[in-house]
């Protein structure tokens, strides 16, 4: 059996919505169904078997984060195998891992999204959608130089996702095997 991540979205270990990852775990293993539960880094990565139902395990991780910590944050989940088949299908092989990153989504996003992003992106940046997973990839500027912010990317897509870098993507890969 391969396992899950469930992604949170904008966490913090400290300051405006912490959620520190050793608590975490202990509510979920307290107020969940959830087994197999680890987490990985600070930045809201958490790793379990694959829940028989994927969409009650979110809502019941964001009640149980809400309850706990005050936060109330989407929660994403993605299979070992829909990692593993985004990442290998991400049309940026060549980037550099820091720069290039996936944008897991809660669900498809507006019509429209990619051509008002391209609209909106530096020339050396790129993005394209697979499935329910928009890749960016920065180029060497970086996240920190790009138009392509957490507002306009919410605008565009018209629905919650949260963002790792390619190293990040290719772990919870490894994490959830």
């Amino acid at each position: 059996m391969t396992g899950s991540a469930l992604l949170l979205r904008a966490v913090n270990v400290n300051g405006r919505n912490s959620v520190p990852m050793a608590r975490l775990r202990e509510v979920l293993a307290a107020e969940t169904d959830l087994s197999d539960v680890s987490t990985y880094i600070a930045s809201g990565n958490i790793i379990c078997a694959t829940p028989k139902d994927p969409d009650a395990a979110c809502a019941a991780v964001r009640l149980a984060i809400h309850a706990e910590f005050g936060v109330d944050t989407p929660v994403i989940h993605r299979s070992h195998e829909q990692l593993v088949s985004s990442e290998s299908a991400q049309p940026f092989p060549e980037g550099d891992v820091k720069f290039v990153h996936a944008m897991f989504l809660e669900g498809a996003p507006s019509p429209g999204a990619i051509e008002a992003l391209e609209q909106r992106r530096r020339p050396e940046e790129r993005v394209a959608l697979v499935g329910n997973d928009l890749w960016i990839d920065y180029g060497e500027g970086g996240v920190h130089s790009t138009k392509l912010t957490k507002a306009v990317l919410d605008r565009a897509l018209g629905v919650a996702g949260t963002a790792r870098n390619l190293r990040t993507t290719r772990t919870l890969i490894e994490l959830t095997v």
